[in-house]
């Protein structure tokens, strides 16, 4: 007889699937498992990989299918209605809206009365064919089309919003500069003054702190970032006139500033940046976080005084036009292309990136890749060529919390537009 060790062994052929009691053995064993799962990995890596060097459209079809399901290829858009450029709140792109417009309007068009008669006589044909067809014949066709519907789409309608793995392999990428030119007439309309068509003047910045602030070194660093800004602190004596934001815009307007910068600080860091588009508004109003100095910075530079050159990325909607014109106002239109000094403000995901760049142009070393577009292929004309980035400082993200009719009030302020309201990650407003 079998003693009862023996029999409270399993069989070999399911020792692989039965948790051992041992804690060693059980170790060891995960540790087995996950090398033969490792390795198989591997080799069927190595096998797909052997098969894309013999054949390289498999390379190209797997890169294509691969790409990262982000929150930027799951944005979601409002519906474009009548007035759907109007509304500050709407999460639309005007690029897209423009190009229906423009595709509408050509479809509309009449036609010459060349044309005409040729449809007349392609639609004549074309009515002669259809007797000779019979009616049966038309039916088949019906079923044969509803029944590859039904096949392909598994008996359901396809639906009209793309899903999100079409959006994710879409050509179409989350990161564009922004164009200017595509200001809506109604907002055009409601901010005149951010939607000139006169040509831009140069811009003179007055930067100040909030009450009672320690904030004089950032404010100093901010003069260096907008060109011909001044700095002027807000006096701190208690025997002294507290100025409103409003008494010191009229200030700053009569002496021919066009903007008005309002630092705000929270435990002695920056906190929020206030701007004013003088004389008569309109008035956003930033939070400000990850704020880093450029003596901070490893391998930073030290900007000179020349212009720069101003970058705009991914201001797509109506809000984000708006905030686009606005920090256009604060630069000035021909910058000093010696410095080779340049700005950027990237939108990702209603987050405002905020850099500053020294760039130069060399010859490529061996070691280095050449310059690819975005279709992953060599730039022409940029063969040989390296561009180089130092960054300056200071970097820092901003935040667009609200955006003010005319200029603050103490006692209570009517808004264009207020954000905190969307609870839908998937949509943004810029």
């Amino acid at each position: 007889m079998a003693s009862k060790n023996s029999l409270a062994r399993p069989p070999l052929s399911v020792s692989s699937d039965v948790k051992p009691a041992n804690k060693i053995r059980r170790q060891l064993l995960h540790v087995k498992r996950k090398r033969a799962k490792d390795a198989a990995r591997r080799a069927e890596r190595y096998a797909f990989k052997k098969e894309e060097s013999k054949n390289p459209k498999l390379r190209e079809e797997r890169l294509k299918r691969n790409v990262p399901l982000t929150l930027e290829r799951k944005r979601v858009w409002d519906e474009p209605d009548s007035d759907a450029e109007d509304g500050l709140g709407l999460s639309v792109d005007v690029e897209r809206i423009k190009r229906q417009k423009q595709e509408d309007d050509k479809l509309n068009q009449p036609l010459e009365p060349s044309e005409q008669g040729l449809e007349e006589s392609q639609d004549d044909l074309d009515d002669v064919d259809s007797m000779l067809a019979s009616s049966s014949d038309d039916d088949n066709e019906k079923e044969s089309s509803d029944e590859d519907d039904t096949d392909n789409d598994r008996g359901r309608r396809r639906p009209l919003i793309p899903s999100a793995t079409e959006r994710a392999t879409s050509p179409s990428q989350s990161t564009k500069s922004t164009n200017l030119n595509l200001a809506p007439e109604a907002l055009a309309a409601k901010f005149p003054s951010l939607f000139s068509s006169d040509t831009p003047k140069t811009p003179k910045v007055l930067i100040t702190t909030s009450l009672h602030s320690t904030l004089h070194d950032e404010a100093k660093v901010l003069t260096t970032l907008f060109p011909n800004s001044v700095y002027i602190r807000r006096t701190a004596h208690r025997y002294s006139h507290q100025f409103s934001i409003r008494e010191i815009a009229s200030f700053a307007s009569n002496r021919q500033y066009t903007a008005l910068i309002i630092l705000r600080e929270d435990q002695k860091r920056p906190s929020g940046l206030d701007v004013v588009h003088l004389p008569k508004g309109p008035m956003f109003h930033f939070s400000i976080s990850n704020w880093v100095e450029g003596k901070k910075l490893p391998g930073h530079g030290n900007p000179t005084d020349h212009w720069p050159e101003l970058i705009l990325n991914n201001f797509r909607t109506p809000l984000g036009l708006l905030t686009a014109h606005l920090f256009r106002t604060l630069f000035p239109p021909q910058p000093d292309l010696e410095g080779r000094q340049v700005v950027t403000l990237h939108n990702q995901r209603d987050y405002i990136f905020v850099r500053r760049h020294r760039y130069v142009f060399r010859e490529k070393r061996e070691t280095e890749k050449s310059v690819v577009g975005a279709d992953g292929k060599e730039m022409k004309g940029a063969e040989g060529l390296r561009a180089g980035l130092q960054t300056l400082g200071p970097n820092f993200t901003l935040k667009l919390r609200r955006v003010d009719k005319g200029i603050q009030r103490a006692s209570g302020q009517e808004w264009e537009w207020k954000g905190g309201m969307e609870k839908q990650r998937t949509k943004f407003q810029l």
